[in-house]
């Protein structure tokens, strides 16, 4: 940890491993972005693709790049970065690695807020989305509130989350028995998870709420620090503890919900990219920075992985995280048991 004065008197403390965790972390998704975009039926040598991105490109490799790949590289960091914030959020609140959204239920709530508009009312593409985001709000509202109890306990929170997951599986079971061939096909690729066919209509909305969440999130950092410590500990270090939460949950629901209404239910990059990233800079504290560059890392490697790793067969992004991020819980599983922790 450094500690940096500027002219004012203000005192800036800067942790080095962090920082340089963070550089490495933006360099490689970067490099793994323009790898992703040269990659595809007509691959493009990297060169290319930054002398195009750059606009000294041919016409042909303009069109694939600045219209067909750039567009799904941009919601794919999109919606790593949200989700990986939006499970740091999540971890930090509830005070447990197993509070994440995919654990909560808040993936699944949008889910259920995109068959019902699938199934029921046969939306579009738009209105799916638009359903998807709602969906993920209600579920976190019913959540905030079926853990209350003068304030909300991290414990019972994860635990109202599991039992509002459980029953968000249930509904999105049941929606897709009472759908028609064509709705539940449709629904079931929905709910895969995948970047495939986004454009800059699912950039420019989610670009939008980043930019306005992120500046929030900062101003709260300093108080969810302390809310780590525990609500007595922040109370006593003056910490308006139930506004803080409320913020922030709000600020992580609305995260993940639009995150999951651009691309899906990407499962397990807000539970893994967290955890990763505190592993790295071995910095106590939220480490949102860290998660958010974890998260757009995670899932740009994946939708590569998604693309080359299985032959001729792409798999939706979906379906790549799942399987590590199915391997990793297992991992943090058995490890908080052998320590002693659940």
């Amino acid at each position: 940890m450094k500690a940096i004065r500027t002219r004012g008197g203000l005192s800036v403390r800067l942790d080095v491993r962090t920082a340089v965790v963070v550089a490495v972390l933006v360099v490689a998704t970067l490099a793994a972005s323009v790898v992703l975009i040269g990659t595809g039926d007509f691959d493009i040598p990297a060169a290319d693709v930054i002398r195009t991105l750059l606009g000294d490109g041919d016409p042909g490799q303009e069109f694939i790049i600045n219209d067909l790949r750039l567009p799904r590289v941009c919601v794919g960091l999109l919606v790593g970065a949200s989700l990986g914030l939006g499970g740091a959020l999540f971890q930090s609140i509830s005070r447990n690695p197993l509070g994440s959204p995919d654990v909560l239920g808040i993936g699944q709530g949008s889910t259920a807020g995109a068959l019902l508009m699938i199934v029921v009312f046969s939306g579009s593409a738009t209105q799916v989305a638009g359903a998807a985001l709602v969906g993920g709000l209600v579920t976190g509202a019913a959540m905030y509130l079926l853990a209350w109890r003068q304030g909300v306990h991290g414990y019972r929170l994860v635990l109202v989350g599991i039992g509002v997951n459980a029953f968000a599986v249930a509904m999105n079971g049941y929606l897709l028995t009472k759908a028609d061939f064509v709705d539940a096909a449709r629904a079931v690729v929905w709910m895969t998870g995948s970047l495939n066919g986004r454009d800059w209509d699912q950039v420019w909305p989610l670009l939008t709420l980043c930019a306005v969440l992120l500046p929030l999130i900062v101003m709260y950092a300093r108080p969810l620090r302390m809310l780590e410590m525990g609500d007595d500990t922040a109370y006593a270090l003056g910490v308006p503890v139930e506004r803080t939460r409320i913020v922030l949950m709000g600020a992580a629901v609305l995260l993940t919900a639009a995150a999951t209404a651009a691309a899906g239910p990407v499962s397990f990059v807000a539970l893994t990219a967290p955890q990763l990233a505190r592993r790295l800079t071995r910095s106590p504290g939220p480490n949102l920075v860290p998660a958010l560059c974890m998260g757009a890392a995670l899932l740009i490697v994946a939708d590569w992985a998604s693309q080359r790793a299985f032959g001729a067969d792409q798999l939706p992004v979906g379906v790549v995280t799942g399987v590590l991020g199915g391997v990793y819980l297992l991992w943090l599983l058995v490890t908080e048991r052998k320590a002693g922790r659940i």
